[in-house]
């Protein structure tokens, strides 16, 4: 049996509309206005990367989508139900998996338990069924042999594969990943960026920060790139990439390819 491909996935209907979003921060120096009037849509099965210096908006964005940021203005709906006055936002966050750049796994727990927990408690599943769900993560990320060791015991990059499969584990709709190999030595990033390659050609909804070019450009069906909390310009990567139309993504690429 072959692999799946980009080119084998299904692109459905918009799953998160996103319109004319606005966030501010004030800090010691006075207000940081993160995101400008942002809107995007993001369909069912897409795989959105978002590129920019640091600075640009993108982890805020990505924040915005699950609750994890409160915004100022606009509006953002997730699998239809709008973020602004929801009543019940674990409900919305049950949905959307979020991986970040630090593992944020239990250190006194096994690496089973980690992945166990929020299935028992969350989704209120059996002790049973939440440790065959796990094996069969573990399987999956390449690791079903460390289910029994604890966070200290395992490289980067297997903590980061734990730290997917949990997000798994709650069989979420969105995955949203905010640069999640930037802590990890070289040598453990592409263990980490062949589990998000299988997920986005097996039709996971994704959305990824991250500086990882060579990933947006295979696994992405869409590129955008941000500078001063704004889009500054998106289209597939292999145009965006190759043919940048606006000066700033230019000066941008030129200084990372």
């Amino acid at each position: 049996m072959t692999s799946p491909t980009k080119k084998d996935k299904q692109i459905g209907d918009v799953i998160i509309q996103i319109r004319n979003i606005h966030k501010q921060f004030r800090t010691p120096r006075g207000v940081v206005h993160a995101l400008r009037d942002v809107s995007l849509d993001i369909r069912t099965g897409e795989v959105v990367t978002v590129i920019g210096p640091s600075g640009s908006g993108k982890s805020t964005l990505l924040r915005c989508i699950n609750r994890l940021e409160t915004f100022d203005r606009g509006d953002i709906v997730v699998d239809g139900i709008p973020l602004h006055g929801a009543k019940n936002i674990n409900r919305i966050r049950a949905e959307v998996g979020m991986v970040f750049q630090s593992f944020n796994l239990f250190p006194h727990l096994t690496v089973l338990e980690n992945i166990m927990l929020a299935q028992r408690v969350v989704r209120k599943r059996a002790n049973t069924a939440s440790k065959e769900k796990a094996m069969e993560l573990l399987g999956r990320v390449g690791i079903p042999d460390k289910a029994d060791v604890h966070p200290s015991q395992l490289s980067g990059g297997q903590q980061q594969r734990v730290a997917i499969a949990r997000a798994l584990a709650m069989d979420p709709k969105i995955m949203l990943f905010d640069e999640p190999t930037s802590a990890l030595d070289p040598e453990m990033i592409n263990e980490v960026l062949d589990v998000m390659m299988a997920l986005a050609f097996g039709g996971m909804t994704m959305v990824v920060v991250s500086h990882e070019m060579g990933f947006a450009r295979a696994a992405s069906d869409r590129t955008i790139f941000m500078d001063s909390g704004m889009i500054i310009e998106e289209n597939t990567p292999d145009n965006l990439f190759d043919n940048p139309q606006h000066d700033r993504t230019k000066l941008f690429l030129s200084k990372i390819l």
